[in-house]
């Protein structure tokens, strides 16, 4: 008997079944049936389905002579059912990665639930992942497991039957069954979760909602949309069963009416000769399934008066306060755009007043990664010049959510403000890793210190004109306009400074000072590491890897590299992994959590990971070319290197100059590390020839001698030797326990 009987209907989804049934059978919890149910599709899911049977002998193909609907296919599959749990999956929809092992895992430590609820996350056809807004209700904290009265907040979730796993024979004790008809979900999953004595949740995106271009079937237009009443009736009938149930009555009745009005608000779904009778039906059902009693309090006035308006039939007012409602929204969108364009032209003339006024020689304005907090090269440079010009006055562009990163000593400004606009127009000095606003106007007199924010391996600038899919912009001409404004370049290496001179070519000065960010490299003590391995949650003695992947150009969404579940389970507990996803792909769901697996994409300092960390994987990020200061073992994971090396291009193959071992693939990752070749003699030459090359200026004191240059016109300090220099050591491990590939290898000393 298998742990999981997974029920995938098909009808009409030939471009996306092959990889429904992969994302099942690919799963690391391998104790499953797939029974796939063939809804007499014309189309080619069918053969499909045939195929994938005649390969593994988990698929069960099952074929109807005629189209019935998800419901009765959702039956031929149950009938076939022997898992110890059921799970359904539509068929355009997907099973996420890990997802299995992580439900077994929850009904182990839960009890085996009746139900378990799992979160999902909608997949846009442009390639946006979106999790879903009510994942709040999803906490596993409290019992792990309850029945529904102790969190009825789970009513409030989609009434779907795909989030959840059932137990089979719960399901078969109380005789659930799909209906025919349009909104077949709604009959079942209201009984489940009302009559089951045991509820648990897992606060996981388990499964991917595809979500269409050309919409799904609940979102055309048909007469089918009525359906809905009938499904309703069969709740409210099963209801009158059980009523030891009755008292959901009421939370039945709000959700009703919210799937009411919602129905008829959408455009896409009801035809105009049906909207008339879907009312009047609508407001029978609110009348007849009412319970009297005081109005959800949690309900907002505009809800309430609709819900009211419904159930007393009043379609023409309901109609009338809907257009007013509308035309107050639209109204206040115009007035808002109005006060806008008058605020704005409001600040350009301020903008060319502030122009006229003197500079002020002792102010110098920072911002980093487009108004982000107080980061990288322009941070370090900020606090260097505090520190050795107190007399100067700073300043830091950022977005008011990234405040609390910033000095109490810099003055935050508000990008688009009265005030960022005067400190633009005023300030002597002006230091950025990006750009400043494409309207800048740079005064005679003022000083621009472009730092940049990395060691370039792929192509930028001018060097893109011939890969216009891999560049943000096609305008060119606005960039060297842009480069025409620096006065200074900062550069980590002479790599960069031949690469930034040709992409980039104007009249700046170029600095070859090194990166003032990883300064703190060479700075930091033993002691700091450790502080920060305890702020960040690192187990003491466990060796913290630190996984940082850059964007991929030929790819909408982030691209999913490694399986941390089994990586963690592969090496043992004595590793941690500290993930940080590329600032391109903020607002990303987080990978599932692990009680070894840390998200550091939040973290506003990646130097300080660097620091905390044991070791660095990444692909092609240029964060291996600052990790390298530090002389810690880099691992690089190549997985799309010609992939990617065809779309953005590269200056150098980085597998023939790597700063250490490099994976191919996950398995050769694992290997690296179980194997110790990830700080092995030969990952330490490798690393020693990679230093020579790109951290030849980063000594230490990169911000002082941008500091000495710039703003007090003083010489700057010789660079320390790479060979003199002690960057900051890792936080001490216990001696690795041998493991058979070292014994066997003879390499254990």
């Amino acid at each position: 008997m298998p742990r999981f009987s997974v029920i995938v209907p098909a009808y009409k989804v030939q471009a996306y079944l092959q990889e429904s049934l992969d994302s099942v059978l690919t799963q690391s919890y391998p104790d499953l049936e797939l029974i796939v149910v063939d809804d007499a599709s014309p189309d080619a899911c069918g053969s499909i389905i045939d195929d994938y049977a005649s390969r593994d002998p988990r698929v069960t193909a099952v074929h109807l002579a005629h189209n019935l609907g998800l419901g009765p296919a959702r039956n031929a599959g149950l009938a076939r059912a022997t898992g110890d749990y059921l799970v359904f999956l539509d068929g355009d929809d997907t099973i996420a990665p890990g997802a299995l092992q992580a439900i077994t895992d929850r009904l182990k430590a839960t009890g085996s639930p009746d139900i378990l609820v799992y979160d999902y996350a909608r997949t846009f056809w442009t390639g946006e992942l979106v999790r879903n807004s009510l994942s709040r209700h999803l906490s596993e904290e409290g019992p792990a497991s309850f029945r529904l009265a102790d969190r009825p907040s789970l009513l409030g979730m989609l009434m779907v039957v795909w989030n959840k796993a059932y137990r089979r024979e719960y399901v078969e004790r109380e005789g659930l069954a799909f209906p025919p008809g349009f909104y077949e979900d709604t009959p079942w999953t209201y009984p489940a979760l009302l009559a089951a004595e045991s509820v648990a949740v897992l606060d996981r995106v388990c499964v991917h909602y595809r979500q269409r271009r050309t919409g799904s079937i609940l979102t055309t237009s048909s007469r089918r949309h009525l359906d809905v009443f009938d499904q309703y009736d069969r709740v409210f009938g099963y209801l009158a069963t059980r009523p030891e149930l009755e008292r959901w009555r009421p939370v039945v009745h709000r959700r009703m009416a919210e799937h009411f009005c919602s129905l008829y608000a959408d455009p896409r779904r009801l035809p105009r000769t049906a909207r008339a009778e879907f009312f009047t039906r609508a407001s029978a059902l609110l009348r007849r399934y009412r319970v009297p009693g005081p109005r959800p309090l949690s309900l907002s006035r505009t809800d309430r008066t609709r819900h009211l308006l419904m159930r007393l039939g009043t379609r023409r007012t309901y109609r009338v306060l809907s257009l007013l409602r509308s035309a107050s929204l639209a109204a206040g969108r115009a007035g808002v755009t109005a006060w806008r364009g008058l605020r704005e032209s409001a600040l350009r003339l301020h903008y060319r007043t502030q122009r006229l006024l003197p500079l002020r020689p002792e102010l110098a304005v920072f911002s980093a990664y487009w108004h982000g907090g107080y980061a990288c090269n322009p941070a370090a440079i900020e606090a260097k010049l505090r520190e050795l010009a107190p007399r100067m006055r700073t300043a830091w562009i950022c977005d008011p959510s990234h405040a609390a990163t910033l000095p109490r000593e810099t003055t935050l400004l508000r990008p688009g403000s009265a005030a960022y606009w005067t400190a633009l127009a005023r300030a002597t000095y002006l230091v950025t890793n990006v750009n400043f606003d494409r309207t800048l106007v740079k005064r005679p007199g003022q000083i621009l210190v472009q730092t940049q924010h990395g060691t370039p391996l792929k192509r930028v600038g001018l060097d893109l004109q011939d890969r216009p899919a891999a560049t943000p912009t096609t305008d060119f001409a606005g960039l060297l306009r842009g480069a025409d404004q620096w006065d200074y370049l900062l550069s980590a290496n002479r790599h960069s400074t031949l690469v930034w001179e040709k992409a980039v070519p104007s009249s700046y000065t170029t600095l070859e000072y090194g990166y003032p960010r990883n300064d703190v490299f060479h700075r930091a003590t033993q002691a700091d590491v450790l502080e920060l391995r305890e702020r960040l949650g690192i187990p003491p003695g466990s060796t913290a890897i630190l996984y940082a992947p850059t964007h991929r150009d030929y790819r909408r969404s982030r691209p999913e590299h490694l399986d941390f579940e089994r990586i963690l389970r592969d090496l043992g507990p004595r590793y941690t992994i500290l993930t940080r996803s590329h600032l391109t792909y903020a607002g990303a769901p987080s990978p599932d959590p692990h009680p070894r697996l840390l998200d550091v994409s939040s973290h506003p300092s990646v130097e300080e990971l660097c620091l905390a960390s044991d070791a660095l994987v990444t692909d092609y990020s240029s964060l291996m070319f600052d990790y390298a200061s530090l002389d810690r073992p880099i691992v690089i994971h190549a997985d799309d290197w010609e992939a990617y090396e065809a779309s953005r291009g590269t200056y150098f193959d980085l597998r023939a100059f790597p700063p250490g071992a490099i994976a191919r693939t996950e398995d050769e990752l694992v290997d690296i590390f179980g194997t110790g070749h990830w700080q092995g003699s030969r990952s330490a030459q490798l690393r020693s020839s990679f230093r020579a090359r790109f951290c030849t200026y980063d000594d230490g004191q990169a911000a002082e001698r941008v500091v000495r240059r710039v703003f007090l016109s003083e010489p700057a300090s010789p660079v320390v030797p790479l060979e003199d220099r002690h960057p900051t050591p890792p936080a001490p491990s216990p001696a690795p326990e041998p493991t058979l590939a070292h014994l066997t290898a003879g390499r254990w000393p």
